[in-house]
């Protein structure tokens, strides 16, 4: 199966080719560490995550993924200033930050995460070659790219020069030769800032030229894949291809992958509106899954609106899928059974993967392949509900398979991850610490049910279940007793 891919280098669908066969070479920009990461970040590692699970379990691409963090920048520095601290004290604590916040979402770990500050002599290297070369310009310590010597700058945003000189977002420094020339190297200005010693004096990187360095050590000098939100295609992936093709002279990147916007509530996220959701703020009250579910049900690159009550219905549609989990690995469970499925079995779940298949290769469509997912599930459950308790071992032996091909595709987007049985356990634990309440407490209230039901107070009984449900616990009633579970 053929993959399309959107590159916003050509703002055209494009059929997929890797620059080396059977391999893929990706890089994703990572964070800025100053401060907890929010659901814009969460939006751009779910979305990249997915890719690059789907090239290497159905597509079998050996897939080299990096994901920088940015550990010295201007706003480190200004927040370690503001703390009294080092800059590494910042930078270490909202890096491990993230890594735990990426644990929480299940995010997979990439091949490489590297830090900028692991490269700055990669970094000085790699500007004594563009000043040799004429890109580049050293003015009183500070040293600039000359966007005037790569007559392709613009590629990547499709805006002209004089637009962007009119129009670019870049500090006034009459030093310049030009408005949209950018440093790659800034010199030390106060006694606080962090630095290093170079051919053109004290000073640390600019902030674009940290992932030209990394991406081309890692990667090569062109790979396939970059990727990133839609914020960062000008300045900074614009600045990065400038820099890099004028460095090698070779083509920087095949395909440019640009995730979109979030915006809350209806507007877009922004500190000013103190309208920031971070990832941890998200889970303390949904399943990490719900808003992975969330982000996957848009296609990547459009944008998306976050509420609660809307993450509030995928945190159901999670719980939901978990349930026909647990029901069908009920079903099939300890069930040692030879038979063989019918084609109209086997056509079921084939057309199931590669409808998925063909929704992710059409631009890593994730909404679509979620569809898929849900129809899936809605006629398995609608063959069970219809067979009811006469599920005959064939009908077991096409639930396990099904069991097995919805698991393997979920765990394409990340979700599904849990055991269904520690995931209700999980669920109702924090659904009752909500409550204030105990499993002690839902037991005591069972035990009374269970008593009136003995004693034919049939009318107390449903009191006692209605009563239950209201505080959000479903029951089933079982040849081995009464059992509960969070309702959804």
């Amino acid at each position: 199966m053929d993959l399309y891919v959107y590159n916003t280098l050509t703002n055209s669908k494009e059929k997929f080719s890797p620059v080396e066969e059977g391999k893929i070479k990706m890089y994703v920009c990572g964070i800025t560490a100053y401060d907890y990461s929010h659901i814009g970040h969460a939006r751009v590692q779910i979305v990249f995550d997915a890719i690059y699970r789907f090239l290497k379990k159905r597509l079998n691409y050996k897939v080299d993924y990096v994901r920088n963090y940015t550990d010295i920048d201007d706003k480190i520095i200004n927040k370690a200033k503001d703390e009294g601290v080092n800059f590494k004290e910042v930078s270490e604590k909202y890096i491990k930050a993230f890594d735990e916040d990426m644990d929480l979402l299940g995010i997979e770990k990439p091949t490489y995460t590297p830090k900028a500050t692991e490269y700055i002599d990669k970094m000085i290297e790699m500007i004594k070659r563009l000043i040799e070369k004429g890109c580049a310009y050293e003015v009183d310590g500070d040293v600039y790219f000359s966007v005037e010597s790569f007559p392709e700058y613009g590629k990547l945003s499709k805006k002209p020069l004089d637009e962007l000189r009119s129009g670019a977002r870049v500090d006034v420094d009459e030093r310049k030769k030009s408005p949209l020339d950018f440093a790659l190297w800034k010199r030390k200005r106060f006694d606080y800032e962090p630095s290093w010693n170079s051919p053109f004096g004290e000073g640390r990187p600019g902030w674009h030229l940290e992932c030209s360095t990394m991406s081309l050590n890692l990667l090569g000098e062109t790979f396939d894949i970059h990727g990133g939100g839609m914020d960062l295609i000008f300045p900074h992936h614009e600045n990065e291809i400038a820099q890099s093709e004028a460095y090698t002279g070779k083509p920087f990147v095949k395909y440019w992958l640009h995730n979109g916007f979030v915006n809350i509530n209806k507007e877009k996220m922004s500190k000013s509106l103190g309208n920031i959701l971070t990832i941890r703020e998200i889970v303390k009250k949904f399943h990490p899954e719900a808003l992975k579910l969330f982000v996957l049900s848009s296609h990547y690159r459009s944008p998306i609106d976050y509420d609660d009550d809307k993450l509030g219905e995928f945190d159901k549609s999670i719980k939901r899928l978990y349930l026909t989990l647990k029901n069908w690995q009920d079903i099939t469970e300890n069930k040692d059974i030879t038979e063989t499925l019918s084609d109209e079995e086997k056509l079921i779940i084939s057309d199931f993967e590669k409808s998925f298949d063909s929704a992710m290769c059409d631009d890593f469509n994730t909404a679509v392949a979620v569809s898929k997912i849900f129809d899936f599930t809605k006629e398995v459950n609608k063959i069970i509900q219809t067979k009811g308790k006469n599920l005959s071992d064939k009908d077991i032996v096409f639930i396990k398979e099904a069991y097995l091909s919805l698991k393997d595709l979920s765990n394409v987007l990340g979700i599904l991850q849990e055991d269904p049985v520690v995931f209700f356990d999980k669920a109702l634990e924090k659904h009752l610490a909500d409550l204030d309440l105990s499993k002690g407490d839902i037991e005591n209230l069972i035990k009374e049910r269970t008593e009136a039901r003995t004693n034919k107070d049939y009318a107390k009984a449903d009191e006692i279940r209605s009563k239950l449900y209201s505080m959000g616990i479903e029951l089933e009633d079982t040849k081995e007793g009464t059992r509960y579970r969070i309702r959804i």
